[in-house]
C-alpha cells in the first residue's frame, strides 16, 4: 500500500482528536478576557488569552471564505453587489459581481470580464482584490471552484482535460462575448481551450485573453518549485501525496490532493515569515493592538483556507506541465487531438509576469508571445512590473495602480462596446487598505511558499517527571515574576526547525502531527512561565509567600 494512502484519514483523526484540547483553549481565553476577572488586566492574564487564541487559530480547520464584496463605486455612484451563479458543474460555478443600479437610466454596457481563478489550493477568494479592482469599469464573472472533498464520486472523475472543456463551455455561454484574465494555474488550460476553440472555428472565442504569472513553459527561469517537479516525477508525487477522502465528507472515497498538503508547501517557502507573523499576533494581542491583529487575522483566515483537488487533475497538470512541457512543445493533447497555440488568430493577447516571481520564473509567462505566433504583433503585449512577487501580479497596491489600468487599456482595445473610442490607461494612485498588507503582497513576503509554520516540543516536555523536576528547582516569587516572564517565554518557544529537524520526518507526518505538537507548545509554555516564577504546587501555596529582596 502507498505511504500516503491513509494520510488524509489520520489528519481527520488528529483534527477530531484535538477538538476537545481546542475548545478548551477557547474558554481558557474567554475567562481571560473576562472583565470581572482581576487577572484579565495583568501581563499574565493577556499572555494566557493571547496564548489561547494563537492555539485555537492554528488547529482549527478554516471554512471557504465568503467574497464579501457588497458595494462598488462607478464615477462616484454607490452600487450595490449581488453575487448569482449564472452557470454551474459539480466541480465549478461561475459567479457574477452582478451591480445593482439605483436607477435604470445609470446602468452602462460594461466589458465582461472572466476571471479564471487557479486551482490550485485556495479558494477563488484568494481573488478578492483582484474582483474589486475590476469592478468599478467591468462587469465581473469568477471560476468559483469547488472542494473536490465536497462533490460524490457519483458525480465522476475531473482531469486536466475536463478542466479545458469547462472553460470552453464557460466561453459558449458568453457566446464569445467576454475577455478572460487567468492567474497563473489556468493559464495553460485557458490557451489550450482557446487553441482548440480556434482550430474547430468556434464563433465564440473571447475577444482577449490576458495571463498573468502563468507555467507556459516552466524550462525558463526554472524555480524551486519547477525543479522539485522534474527531479522526482509524476510517480513519487502519485505515491506520496495522494490520499483519499475520509468519511463523512460528501466525496468520501474520492482520491486528491489534499489542501493541507498544499498549505504545508505554500508555508515552507516562506517558513520563517509565517513564524513571526504569529509571534507577532501573539504580542499585537497582549499589547491590545487590536488593528494589527485583526489585520492577521483576515490575512490568515483566507490563506489558512484551502481546498482538494481531484488526484487526476493534479497529476495530469503535473506531468503535462511541469515534468513534460508538452504545450512549449507543441505535443500537448486534449482528448487525442494536438493543441497547437499556432492556431490562435482572432484572440488579442496580454502577458503579464512579476520581476520579483519566485514561483514562475522569468520568461515562462511570456513564452505565450512567442507561442501564439498567428497573432498579429499589434494585438500582442507583455508587461513585467517591477518590485512584485508571484501575488502582486494579480493583488496589492502596485496591482492595482500598474497592472489593472493597463489590463483594463488593452481589453478595451478589441471590445465591440469601446474598441472605437480612444481608451488611455488610467494610473491613479493605489488606495491602500492595508499599507503593510498591500507591500507584503508587492514583494511577495507574505504568501509564497510552502510548510508547517511551526516546531515544536515534543510531547515528552509535558511527562509528570518533567513538571515535578520544574517546580522543585525554584522557589515562589510572586506574580511579577510571572509578569515579566510571560512575554520573553512565549517568544521563545515558537522557533525555526533547523533542516535536519524538517528533514528527520516525512512532510506528511508534520502536518498530521501539527496539532498534537501545537498543543504540547503551549502546555510547555505555560509550565515554562510558572517554573521561572518557582511555583512549587498546591502544597507550597499554603505557606506564607516570601518576595525576594530587591
Amino acid at each position: 500500500m502507498r505511504s500516503a494512502a491513509l494520510l488524509y484519514h489520520w489528519y481527520d483523526a488528529g483534527h477530531a482528536a484535538v477538538k476537545p484540547a481546542r475548545a478548551a483553549a477557547d474558554g481558557y481565553r474567554m475567562f481571560f478576557q473576562n472583565p470581572l476577572n482581576p487577572f484579565t488586566h495583568t501581563t499574565m492574564g493577556r499572555s494566557a488569552a493571547a496564548a489561547c487564541e494563537v492555539f485555537e487559530r492554528t488547529t482549527r480547520r478554516y471554512d471557504k471564505p465568503s467574497f464579501g464584496v457588497a458595494t462598488t463605486r462607478v464615477e462616484g455612484t454607490g452600487v450595490t453587489i449581488k453575487e448569482e451563479v449564472v452557470w454551474q458543474t459539480p466541480f465549478c460555478k461561475l459567479l457574477h459581481f452582478k451591480k445593482v443600479w439605483p436607477t435604470a437610466a445609470l446602468v452602462p454596457d460594461q466589458p465582461k470580464l472572466l476571471l479564471v481563478a487557479p486551482m490550485s489550493g485556495h479558494y477563488a477568494t484568494l481573488l478578492r482584490g483582484t474582483v474589486e479592482a475590476f469592478l468599478p469599469d467591468h462587469d465581473v464573472y469568477i471560476t468559483n471552484w469547488v472542494n473536490a472533498r465536497e462533490v460524490p464520486v457519483a458525480a465522476g472523475a475531473f482531469d486536466l482535460d475536463d478542466y479545458v472543456d469547462t472553460i470552453s463551455d464557460i466561453f459558449r455561454h458568453f457566446k464569445g462575448d467576454v475577455h478572460v484574465f487567468a492567474v497563473c494555474q489556468p493559464s495553460v488550460p485557458v490557451l489550450a481551450s482557446i487553441a482548440i476553440m480556434e482550430a474547430a472555428n468556434d464563433p465564440h472565442v473571447p475577444h482577449s485573453v490576458m495571463v498573468a504569472g502563468g507555467p507556459i513553459d516552466t524550462r525558463r527561469s526554472p524555480t524551486a518549485v519547477n525543479r522539485l517537479a522534474e527531479e522526482k516525477g509524476t510517480g513519487w508525487f502519485r505515491n506520496n501525496v495522494i490520499s483519499s477522502v475520509p468519511w463523512p465528507a460528501p466525496g468520501y472515497g474520492r482520491m486528491v490532493y489534499p489542501g493541507f498538503l498544499q498549505l504545508t508547501g505554500f508555508m515552507t517557502m516562506n517558513l520563517d515569515r509565517h513564524m513571526n507573523a504569529h509571534k507577532d499576533l501573539f504580542l499585537h494581542l497582549v499589547h491590545g493592538d487590536g488593528d494589527n491583529a485583526e489585520k492577521h487575522k483576515e490575512f490568515y483566515d483566507e490563506y489558512l483556507a484551502v481546498m482538494d483537488l481531484t488526484a487526476e487533475f493534479y497529476l495530469q497538470t503535473i506531468e503535462t506541465v511541469f515534468v513534460e512541457h508538452h504545450l512549449p512543445k507543441g505535443e500537448m493533447r486534449h482528448r487525442g487531438r494536438r493543441v497547437d497555440l499556432g492556431a490562435i488568430k482572432r484572440v488579442a493577447l496580454m502577458t503579464v509576469e512579476g520581476q520579483n516571481d519566485d514561483i514562475t520564473g522569468k520568461g515562462q509567462c511570456s513564452a505565450a508571445i512567442d507561442l501564439c505566433k498567428s497573432i498579429p504583433a499589434a494585438n500582442k503585449q507583455h508587461f513585467e512590473c517591477p518590485k512584485v512577487g508571484h501575488y502582486g501580479v494579480f493583488n496589492g497596491s502596485r496591482f492595482r495602480s500598474e497592472i489593472a489600468p493597463r489590463m483594463g487599456a488593452f481589453l478595451r482595445r478589441f471590445d465591440p462596446r469601446t474598441k472605437d473610442q480612444p481608451v488611455a490607461a488610467r494610473f491613479k494612485p493605489a488606495k491602500a487598505l492595508d499599507g503593510v498588507m498591500d507591500d507584503a503582497i508587492d514583494n511577495g513576503d507574505w504568501i509564497g511558499g510552502e510548510e508547517p509554520a511551526f516546531a515544536i516540543a515534543s510531547v515528552g516536555d509535558i511527562s509528570p517527571m518533567v513538571i515535578a523536576t520544574r517546580m522543585a528547582e525554584h522557589s515562589m516569587h510572586g506574580l511579577e515574576v510571572i509578569e515579566q516572564t510571560a512575554l520573553e517565554v512565549a517568544a521563545e518557544a515558537i522557533t525555526p526547525p533547523s533542516k535536519d529537524e524538517m528533514s528527520s520526518e516525512p512532510l506528511h507526518m508534520t502536518a498530521a502531527t501539527l496539532p498534537w505538537r501545537m498543543m504540547s507548545l503551549v502546555n510547555s509554555a505555560a509550565l515554562e512561565v510558572w517554573g521561572r516564577a518557582g511555583y512549587q504546587g498546591p502544597q507550597a501555596a499554603a505557606k506564607p509567600r516570601q518576595v525576594a529582596a530587591e
